[in-house]
């Protein structure tokens, strides 16, 4: 099963079809990541061919780790599959569960091991476009009041991210700044 995540049956983690898993909303293992830079957070808009929430803007990358896959590499995995990104040191910051409608019948039940990466200024990010329709540089209190005023435009799990877990994702990093 190449596309096959860890995912909660019956109480014990096997390894689940993602289709499958989002289709039955099985609670299952995930990566997100945020790339920051200063005040500002790396955003991306995912790409219209994704067959969950295509269109929406997200965090910086988030995924589902391979079977055996650490959440560290799986979290530098994706940033080089998404955005082209390579040689940050993601910081491990929380585990946070959510669940949540994705549209299409799908349903997100994440038990999400969060990653935040300080960014140089010139950070080279060369997106994937079977992935990443676009990105963009925005400064954290402008993304809460982008997110509070059209929330439809983003991601359930970004919004959930930042209503519920912002404190314990970015400390005062950046909440202070709002």
């Amino acid at each position: 099963m190449s596309n096959a995540i860890p995912a909660w049956v019956d109480g014990r983690l096997a390894p689940v079809d993602k289709l499958e898993v989002h289709l039955r909303g099985l609670r299952h293992k995930a990566v997100s990541v945020f790339v920051t830079s200063g005040d500002r957070v790396l955003i991306q808009r995912r790409a219209l061919g994704k067959y969950h929430t295509p269109g929406l803007w997200a965090n910086t990358c988030c995924t589902h780790p391979g079977w055996d896959e650490g959440s560290l590499d799986c979290a530098n995995r994706r940033l080089e599959e998404e955005l082209g990104i390579t040689g940050l040191a993601p910081e491990y910051r929380d585990r946070v569960e959510y669940r949540a409608d994705v549209g299409g019948g799908m349903v997100e039940h994440e038990v999400v091991d969060i990653f935040l990466a300080e960014a140089p200024a010139d950070l080279c990010v060369v997106p994937n476009p079977d992935e990443v329709m676009q990105t963009e540089w925005v400064r954290f209190a402008d993304l809460i009041a982008r997110v509070a005023a059209a929330p439809v435009s983003f991601t359930p799990w970004l919004r959930i991210y930042l209503d519920t877990y912002a404190e314990r994702i970015f400390g005062d990093r950046m909440i202070s700044r709002i």
